[in-house]
Parts: C-alpha cells; structure tokens; sequence
C-alpha cells in the first residue's frame, strides 16, 4: 500500500494538486446533465417522452462532437478550445433550463440538449490526454504512465458516481434546475481553471497537413501541386487495431446502459424503485476502488494481457446477474461486477495511447469517452425496452452479451505499439531512450 501510495504522490506532482481539483471539478457537469436533463424536462413538461428525446438528443451530440473537439485540441491546444468550449456548455445548460421552465416545444428543447451534448468540453479525456504528456515530458516509465491513466479513471468513476447523487439530491431538496444551474457555473469557473492551468502547455498543438488550405493563391501547376504536396506534413494515420479498442469501449458502455435498465426494473419489480441509484453507485464505487489498484499490477503483466483477463472478469462476473431474485443479491453480483469495469477501461486508455499517433491522441482519448455514452445510450433504450417486455433478466442478457463480444475482441485484436516518430531522431538521447523503452 505504500507503494502505491507514493506512485499516486508521483502522478499527482506531476501536474501538481491543483490540477485534478479542477479538472475533476470540470468534469462532474458531464455526469450531473444526462440526468439532470431527464429530471428537469420529465418534471416541466410532464411528458416522459419529451425527457427522453431531450436526453437522447444530449447523448448524441456528446458521441457525435466529442472526437471533433478533441482533434481541435490536437492541431490548436487545448488553452484555446477547452476556454471556448467550456463557455458555450455552460450557456447551452443555462439555455436548456430556461427553455424547459418556460415550457417551450419538445423540438426546440431536443435541440436546445443537443447542443449542450455537443459543447461537452471533454476535460475528462484531455485531463488524461494531459497528464499522460506530463509524464513523457518527465521522461516516466510504463509504469508511471499506466498510473496515471488509472488515476484519471477514477476520477472519471468517482464524477460519474457523485454527479447523479447531486442531481438527485438538488431534485429532491428544491428543484432538478438548481442541479443543472451548478453545473452551468462549475463548468465556466472549473472548465476556465483547468483551460488556463498552466500544465496546458504541455500538450503543443501539432501542425495538420492542410493547414494553410485557404490561403488564397494562384494556381499551382501539377509539379507545384506536387511539390507542395510533399511538403506537407502527412496526417498521422490511425492504425486497424484502433477500431477494435473503439468497439471495445462502446460495448462496456452497452453493459453500463443495460446494466443501468436491468437494476431500475428489477429494483421496481421489488417495490424498492428508490434503491436503483444506491445499487448502481455502489458498482461505481467498486469500480473506482479496482481503478486505484491497478497500480499493484507488475510492469511485467503486458497491456494486451490485462485486456484480456478483463474481459474474462467481465464475462465471468456478469453472469450471475441473469439468476438475481432479491435485492441484496443484486448489491452483492454489481459490486462485484464492478470490479472488472476500471480494469477494463483503463486497459483500453492505455492500449490507445500505445498504439495511436501522438498527434491524434486528445481526438483519440475524446472517441473513447464519446464511444462508452453511445453505446450506453443505445443499450439503455434497447435494454430497457427488453425489460419492460421481458423482465430485467432481458436487460441483464444484454450486458453479458456485450461482455461476450468484449472477450472475442480481446482475443483477436493485435495491439502493436506505435513506430517511433522520424522527429525522435532530432530529440537528447536520454529522450530517445524513453521513448524506444516505451515500444
């Protein structure tokens, strides 16, 4: 435990102890809207409908804009689009509130949650994007790297666990408003703290190759086009293996949506609708305790070997939930369910950051994050669906579906680390040694 103690002082002192202040500060808004949303347009309206159109419209931007703002931060930094970003979520939240208390149409509002979902300034992934650059800039090894990583998942666990607990708890002392009027004002106070911390300049924008496009010109002939072509710098290409990380996270967040439908049916078929949320904080707070223990594992236990006994875990430790009766016996199969989802997450952060252009890593890190709240949207309306039609053991199969699905990736998935970048070439020789260690 002091081991692990001191490695988390060594992640911390990295961006030092200002900077997970606000970044999980910038994040919490993140967590705290898709529900908050649901709350406020289902309680203004009084349509269920509405809430969830709104809702769906919220998760879509998200998973659609998310990748986009992340290869902003990549080619201009990220200073100058989390700033930007992070002002036009909080107006967009303030938006949606006011329209849902003066009751406009459902367009208008779906409208008014898709833009909100679109302007997340996905601080969790740049956050990761961040301090992962820290690191190498310090010249750390796998190890401290993979620390760091799992620091920011449990982060990203703990927001996602405290977020809907504040949403309900605004809900319940005042109005769902309240909730997401925090938010607007975490996200301008928070979000502008960590655009402008200092560490943000350790992540420099890389030049696209197509920068200087729309320089008005005359002309070039074909030697000229092809000279000026070779000039350019060529956009980093995303190796095949990326695709299949991607899917994998899109599944997980799968087993969260039906996870989530398969808990609130069974918890009402129980008559104990109000031990939905408590149940699914407490997998959450599992998982953020599994998430911190990562750093226990040996250096010596590779990636691609950690991907795989996580998706073993998931399969194996999702199973029971399709034989769950009784209310304690689902607390028991979730906590321990949430053991194997910080593992798998932040095995796939840290495969991604192995394999991907350095240049594409923040849009990279963004695709993840947008991949888990799309898939968790979509299995949360087929699941719950499947639930209402044939009891929760419908929405639980889902989720040990995915873990299936999961396991057949890790098993034929090949994650090859990056080639070292011909700019290496030019770097000390003690940074050419870390990053060939690296490979």
């Amino acid at each position: 435990m002091t081991d692990v103690t001191a490695t988390y002082r060594r992640v911390i002192a990295l961006g030092g102890p200002l900077l997970p202040v606000v970044s999980f500060l910038g994040r919490l808004p993140t967590a705290m809207c898709q529900l908050g949303s649901l709350l406020l347009v289902a309680e203004t309206s009084g349509s269920l409908t509405t809430a969830g159109l709104v809702g769906g419209a919220l998760a879509a931007g998200q998973t659609f804009a998310g990748p986009l703002i992340g290869r902003l931060t990549d080619r201009h930094g990220q200073r100058p689009v989390v700033l930007a970003a992070c002002w036009l979520n909080a107006l967009a939240v303030t938006a949606l509130v006011l329209a849902s208390l003066a009751q406009i149409a459902t367009l208008p509002l779906a409208l008014a949650g898709l833009l909100a979902g679109a302007s997340v300034p996905q601080i969790g992934p740049l956050a990761r994007a961040r301090l992962v650059a820290l690191a190498h800039r310090e010249g750390a090894d796998d190890q401290l790297v993979s620390a760091a990583l799992s620091f920011e998942g449990t982060l990203d666990e703990v927001s996602f666990v405290l977020g809907p607990a504040l949403v309900g708890l605004a809900a319940a002392l005042a109005h769902p408003a309240v909730a997401l009027s925090l938010a607007a004002v975490l996200l301008a106070v928070c979000g502008s703290a960590f655009a402008l911390h200092p560490t943000a300049s350790a992540v420099r924008p890389v030049a696209d190759g197509r920068a200087g496009a729309g320089v008005a010109s005359p002309r070039p002939g074909p030697d000229r086009r092809r000279r000026r072509d070779a000039a350019r710098p060529a956009r980093a290409k995303m190796p095949r293996a990326v695709h299949g990380l991607r899917a994998s996270m899109a599944l997980q967040g799968a087993m969260f949506g039906a996870c989530q439908a398969g808990i609130t049916a069974l918890t009402e078929r129980l008559h104990e609708g109000a031990q939905a949320g408590l149940v699914y904080a407490a997998m959450g707070v599992m998982s953020a305790v599994a998430g911190l223990s990562l750093a226990l594992v040996p250096a010596r236990i590779a990636l691609p070997t950690r991907w795989r006994a996580a998706a073993v875990a998931l399969l194996v430790l999702s199973v029971p939930l399709l034989f769950v009766q009784t209310l304690w016996a689902l607390y028991l199969v979730v906590v321990v369910l949430g053991v194997a989802f910080a593992p798998h997450l932040i095995t796939i952060f840290g495969l991604t950051e192995r394999v991907v252009p350095a240049a594409r890593l923040a849009e990279s890190m963004a695709f993840l994050t947008s991949a888990v709240v799309g898939g968790q949207a979509l299995a949360l309306a087929a699941s719950g669906r499947l639930a209402e039609a044939h009891g929760p053991s419908a929405a639980f199969a889902v989720a040990v579906g995915a873990a299936v699905l999961i396991l057949a990736l890790a098993l034929g998935c090949r994650t090859a680390p990056r080639p070292a970048a011909p700019a290496a070439q030019g770097l000390p020789e003690e940074q050419r040694r870390a990053g060939a260690g690296r490979s």
